[in-house]
């Protein structure tokens, strides 16, 4: 079963942390991939609309290596390193905020600035997802990559986008 990320302060950082933080991640970005792609036309619509499903894949997948691991958790410099760091990606940095409201970009915005908005966060996603590597079993190492080759082709792809738009 998933359990939240912890929020106690000086609790020691989980891989089950880690993967919580990346199913929210995922979530988010699903939502704001589907929430743009309603507001845009054309290539962009598509382009958003297939991003979006393949964050709901990601989000799957997290949830499928979430449901089989131990919970031993990794060493850390001083109690609560990682949850304080990944953390501050998911909350502090707003990885992907659930909404294009949110982001500051929906209504008025125009597809330039939906999709540089969407680079960054997919920027910040690949930093996230690398930083998992140090908590995750090495069995998962694997479905971690081909998680981050996606994510870097999707900031490829919306880069590509944005020099047309």
């Amino acid at each position: 079963m998933c359990s939240q990320p912890s929020e106690i302060p000086g609790k020691r950082f989980s891989a089950e942390d880690a993967l919580s933080f990346a199913i929210r991640i995922e979530e988010n970005g699903e939502a704001f991939y589907r929430e743009a792609g309603r507001a845009a036309s054309g290539e962009a619509k598509r382009l958003l609309e297939e991003l979006a499903a393949e964050e709901a894949k990601h989000r799957v997948v997290f949830e499928k290596m979430l449901a089989t691991l131990g919970t031993e958790p990794p060493e850390e410099s001083y109690p609560g390193e990682y949850l304080a760091h990944l953390q501050y990606y998911v909350d502090g940095k707003a990885v992907f905020l659930s909404t294009a409201a949110d982001s500051g970009i929906a209504g008025g915005g125009d597809a330039r600035a939906v999709l540089d908005f969407a680079i960054q966060r997919e920027l910040d996603t690949v930093l996230y997802f690398q930083e998992l590597r140090p908590v995750l079993p090495p069995a998962q190492l694997e479905v971690l990559d081909a998680i981050l080759a996606e994510e870097r082709d999707h900031f490829t792809q919306l880069s590509r986008a944005a020099s047309a738009a």
